[in-house]
């Protein structure tokens, strides 16, 4: 087995966990915030976050057996599962923390990211606004976030 990590930031991230929990190959997923103002908010809460100030995006951070599942396979999922082409946005969901984000963990990711991001602009009319950063600190989000479409019996967030 290889693990590695995985973060991706496409809206609300509890129905982002949902089906990237059920992907063979990938070990585990946490919900939580990444790409802020790490000095600032040393610790993020999720009020914080929705307030729109700290920078941080909700995203879903994965562990993963690279050796079953190729990291290219879940930026597939990744742009299948959201509209890369809404800034700052999904659905209801507005503001800066919902941006869509592939945050890389290595060169490689990197690398992969930056051409599957080709390969889908070339696919859509509309320009991509998904972003690709460096990864920074992940904080994970409260308990009653993670898995919490899972906890309800829910497919999809109805709020």
């Amino acid at each position: 087995m290889k693990k590695e990590i995985a973060t991706f930031a496409m809206g609300c991230f509890w129905t982002p966990q949902l089906v990237f929990s059920e992907i063979p190959g990938v070990l585990k997923t946490e919900v939580g915030y990444i790409g802020g103002n790490e000095k600032k908010y040393p610790n993020p809460s999720y009020e914080e976050v929705c307030s729109g100030r700290t920078g941080f995006a909700e995203a879903v951070q994965l562990t993963f057996d690279s050796e079953k599942i190729d990291y290219s396979e879940l930026l597939n999922i990744f742009w299948k599962n959201h509209n890369p082409t809404e800034k700052n946005r999904q659905g209801n969901d507005i503001g800066s923390q919902y941006r869509s984000v592939i945050f890389y963990h290595n060169k490689r990711q990197k690398r992969s990211a930056e051409d599957s991001k080709k390969a889908m602009q070339k696919k859509l009319e509309k320009k991509i606004q998904t972003k690709i950063e460096k990864a920074g600190t992940f904080f994970r989000a409260e308990e009653y976030h993670q898995d919490f479409l899972k906890k309800r019996g829910q497919r999809y967030c109805h709020l």
